[in-house]
């Protein structure tokens, strides 16, 4: 009986190959964007899985506010790791990250620049999942000057990943000895170090300094131990060692310190949850959004639904050609059963054909979509072991709801009425298919507002005036390995034609080197007088090689040896000090951890506010001071030949440093990398909206060429009445463009609050302008009108005489 079902169901869609293509084509288009998104979001729900114990490991966090700022750390002071396991039963093990600036390691007559470098307590393999190739992992990072390092830099350094006992040269002065290789770090991880050295090499991880976050601390709870009790003991914790420091740094009470609303705050994030959920400083990768999961997934479950949809329309257009089969069937005898068993097995058949074809599509899109997305995801032979089955499942999910419709429809068809030529009412009696349409076009509206919404931003972002020049900014990487030939290169690259102006300091607009301090504006140290504020070393040229303005005082002077106690601050700055002229005002900066020794320094001018974080976020507190930091290079150019420019910087670059290769990238590029996320979310959109729009007008394809069949003989009798064809073709259109209209309205209000609720992560935006959404709606319409009119043109131009023959 099986059998028979389908092979009656290729009969019938090999006699009908356009609605075959068609319903195939709808569905594949679906199944292809659904797939793809789908290894999108497992990819992102698989971030730190591979670590065995990830239920059980936490990371410790800071909210600190004081001195008119409040900031989020995803760090912790160095003295926490081992408190913790004295005081907390709740742990078993604790391990520190600290990042220290870059390292260069040499590799035969060159010195290698290597960003993945971290310094990381012993117990690293006991908390995480990093199986250790050579080398014992209970005691690789216990002595000092230590590494271990991963199966790519073994085989970069020493063309082996038999490594253990070798050494490596860091800067020049620095051996650190291989005690073992473990197998590179899997992509899914947040974070991806190659080389870990040992945490005893660092002296600043034995100070017992409370009043600073540097290290990424993270802990292995007990098995059963629970992650809120340990939490409720946090503040005792915070009490006890904070608040001991706190006292003589700031002459006042932890009590007086928490009343006057400061507050020094820990709490945990598990490990699973880092990667979509956490966006705090000094995180140790580039996290994700978990709204970005919940959105893709919601447009994946939408677009598989509008090719569902348009399988529902396609079948129902052709009703009145089937009518005439079930009529015959039933007269034959066949039961309502049997002939939805027939309508479904079609159904399935579609899919099924569907399905295959959107799998290999998947496939060679994936790349693209790799390159769009910035994954690495690929088909293998464990992508198959669980596809296959969920495919086969979703082809008789998607075949049977699909085809659900159509098989009950045309199965509910009365032989006696079908015979006589009376057929289902015509368009305006479908309020399904009606309400299907506007469901269609209301989610492809609602998609092309909200790509329209996110390119709109990025390119506000883009034009707007960060209170800096990011444009022509050379920015040289490693610096700092040329100690004091650093300065000479930069005067060097200065008498280069082409080259405006040129700084050397790490600390950049658009450089994650980051460094905040408290200022206070008396001796007293009286917290209600403390400014906590970033603190940046920069030279004499930083200010006019960024652009910067100056709005009041003056720039650093290199004549002037008072400038060695002087400080630039910001505007942001100057209105938290409170000072109606803050120019010849003194500050007074903490140089112990007991604020015991402070150095005075005056205030010199004040900047224009600039934006040197995401924009996501207002701009805060700033204070620069002159100082010899030689982390980076940044050159101002001016040229049209700017291949020529930078072969003769790296030129420049050779003749001091020989032996480091020569580094560089574009401040414009790095601020872009900022907003890579919604970047790719953007592009991601303009695709799945172009597949959204395809599939939505296939279904009002359908709809159309359901409408000029119910009404042949109208439009017959029309044009032998002298309807010309231009009226015939709005007569067809006008109730399909009604249902586009009231998609426009009902999708506008809510893709608006999307959008707003979007916008709300930006500190600056620009707003959802009026054109964007009127936009959206005349380009829908204008698709609708397209596509339908392809059929009502089609259908008006057909000879009356054919259309009003007897039957």
């Amino acid at each position: 009986m099986f059998k028979n079902y389908f092979k009656t169901a290729f009969r019938s869609l090999k006699k009908n190959k356009g609605f075959t293509i068609i319903n195939v084509l709808g569905l594949a288009l679906g199944l292809c964007v659904c797939m793809l998104i789908v290894f999108y979001v497992i990819d992102e729900l698989g971030y730190d899985k591979f670590n065995t114990k990830i239920d059980r490991i936490y990371r410790v966090n800071n909210d600190i506010k004081f001195g008119g700022s409040d900031r989020s750390f995803a760090q912790s002071p160095a003295p926490l790791a081992a408190a913790m396991m004295s005081d907390l039963p709740e742990v078993e093990k604790t391990v520190r990250f600290r990042v220290n600036g870059a390292f260069k390691i040499r590799k035969g007559d060159q010195n290698v620049q290597e960003p993945g470098m971290i310094y990381a307590d012993a117990d690293l393999f006991n908390v995480f999942t990093l199986p250790m190739i050579q080398g014992d992992p209970n005691t690789a990072l216990t002595a000092p000057n230590s590494v271990v390092i991963n199966e790519t830099i073994a085989k970069k350094y020493f063309n082996t990943t038999n490594a253990v006992g070798k050494s490596l040269l860091l800067n020049d002065s620095l051996n650190y000895k291989v005690t073992g290789v473990i197998k590179d770090i899997p992509k899914q991880s947040h974070f991806r170090f190659s080389i870990f050295m040992s945490m005893v090499s660092l002296p600043d991880s034995k100070v017992a300094n409370w009043l600073s976050n540097n290290y990424n601390t993270y802990v292995l709870l007990k098995p059963g131990a629970s992650p809120q009790a340990m939490e409720a003991k946090f503040p005792a914790m915070v009490r006890k060692y904070v608040g001991g420091q706190l006292e003589p740094a700031i002459r006042m009470s932890y009590d007086q310190f928490v009343k006057t609303g400061s507050y020094f705050k820990m709490n945990l994030t598990a490990l699973k949850d880092i990667h979509l959920t956490s966006n705090r400083i000094a995180e140790l990768g580039n996290n994700s959004n978990i709204q970005y999961v919940y959105i893709f997934l919601a447009v994946a479950i939408f677009i598989l639904l509008i090719a569902c949809v348009n399988f529902m329309n396609l079948s129902t257009a052709r009703s009145s050609n089937r009518a005439r089969e079930v009529g015959v069937r039933k007269v034959l005898g066949s039961p309502r059963k049997m002939l939805i068993a027939q309508f479904l097995s079609e159904s399935i058949i579609v899919t099924f054909i569907a399905t295959v074809i959107a799998v290999f599509a998947a496939w060679a899109l994936l790349p693209y979509f790799n390159d769009t997305s910035g994954k690495e995801l690929t088909f293998t032979a464990q992508t198959f072991i669980w596809l296959v089955p969920v495919l086969l499942i979703a082809v008789l999910i998607i075949g049977g709801l699909a085809g659900s419709y159509p098989a009950f429809f045309l199965s509910a068809f009365q032989p006696i009425d079908v015979l006589k030529g009376k057929l289902a009412s015509g368009f305006k009696g479908g309020f399904l298919r009606s309400f299907l349409v506007v469901f269609q076009f209301s989610i492809s509206i609602f998609l092309i507002i909200g790509t329209m919404v996110i390119y709109h931003q990025l390119k506000y972002i883009q034009n707007k005036n960060l209170g800096y020049e990011r444009d022509h900014v050379l920015v040289v990487k490693g610096t700092s390995t040329l100690n004091e030939q650093a300065k000479v290169l930069k005067e060097e690259l200065k008498r280069l034609p082409g080259v405006k102006n040129a700084t050397l300091t790490g600390f950049t607009p658009t450089a994650d080197y980051r460094n905040s301090t408290t200022f206070f504006t008396s001796q007293a140290r009286d917290s209600k007088t403390a400014l906590s504020t970033q603190f940046w070393g920069v030279d004499g040229d930083y200010i006019p090689t960024m652009g910067m303005k100056i709005v009041n005082g003056r720039n650093f002077a290199k004549e002037l040896s008072t400038d060695s106690a002087s400080v630039i601050i910001n505007e942001t700055a100057a209105r938290q000090l409170g000072f109606a002229n803050p120019i010849g005002h003194e500050l007074y900066l903490p140089m112990d951890e007991k604020a015991s020794i402070l150095k005075q320094v005056h205030i010199v001018g004040v900047v224009r506010d600039f934006n040197f974080s995401s924009l996501r976020e207002n701009v805060t507190s700033l204070v620069f001071e002159l100082s010899n930091n030689t982390d980076a290079l940044s050159v101002q150019v001016n040229t049209a030949d700017m291949a020529g420019l930078i072969a003769q910087v790296k030129s420049k670059w050779q003749s001091v440093s020989p032996n480091m290769p020569f580094q560089y990238s574009f401040m414009d590029e790095e601020f872009d990398a900022t907003y890579r996320t919604e970047q790719r979310i953007g592009k991601i959109f303009v695709s799945f909206t172009t597949m959204a729009i395809i599939i939505a007008c296939l279904g009002l394809f359908g709809l159309a060429a359901y409408a000029a069949e119910q009404r042949t003989k109208e439009i017959g009798i029309r044009k032998v009445l002298g309807a010309s064809v231009s009226i015939i073709v709005g007569m067809l259109s006008k109730d399909f463009i009604k249902l586009v209209v009231i998609s426009i309205v009902i999708a506008s209000p809510l893709a608006w609050l999307a959008g707003r609720y979007w916008l709300s992560g930006f500190a600056y935006r620009d707003g959802i302008k009026w054109w964007i959404i009127a936009s959206a709606g005349a380009g829908a319409m204008v698709i609708a009108f397209i596509t339908i009119s392809f059929q009502s043109i089609k259908a008006a131009l057909v000879n009356p005489v054919r259309s009003l023959k007897s039957e």
